[in-house]
């Protein structure tokens, strides 16, 4: 590939991990925090909602766009001259991985378990949820963030190459 094209696919990939890892940063610092003040059957009926929402294809961008773009972006630089940011960028996609396998395997199976727990359980419900979910978001946010970040790196390599 040319250049000026490997580095487009850079940007997208840093550009796309970003949004990502903004997003559960967001969760991390207001969304469950202000949930958290609510009673159990408002917290079980707003995540529900969010959980619902949160299924359309802008959020599909991000969440497959992310590590798709960073795997595109590690294979094009592998035969480049700039081995940092072929190491920043296999970084990435590690952390990336590591974020789309957490989602898969806690977050989401959690979320399920919500969506279908009784209406008159939502003291349970959200006793099995919380605490978990909440702190494998913020596991998903430091990678996401740890991910961009070494993003970044290779574009900063990348352009002083």
């Amino acid at each position: 590939m040319t250049e000026s094209l490997d580095r487009t696919v850079l940007i997208a990939a840093t550009v796309s991990s970003g949004l990502l890892a903004g997003l559960f940063y967001a969760y991390s610092v207001s969304v469950m925090r202000g949930l958290a003040r609510t009673a159990d059957r408002t917290f079980v009926e707003s995540m529900r909602q969010i959980n619902v929402a949160i299924l359309n294809g802008w959020f599909a961008l991000g969440f497959v766009g992310a590590p798709l773009a960073t795997a595109l972006a590690l294979v094009v630089h592998l035969d480049g001259d700039d081995r940092a940011a072929v190491a920043w960028i296999a970084l990435a996609l590690v952390s990336a991985l590591f974020t789309l396998a957490v989602t898969l395997t806690v977050n989401v199976p959690l979320n399920d378990e919500l969506a279908s727990a009784e209406a008159g359980d939502a003291d349970v419900a959200r006793g099995r949820f919380e605490g978990r979910w909440v702190r494998w978001n913020l596991a998903r946010t430091i990678s996401s963030a740890a991910g961009f970040g070494f993003l970044v790196l290779a574009l900063a390599s990348n352009g002083a190459g």
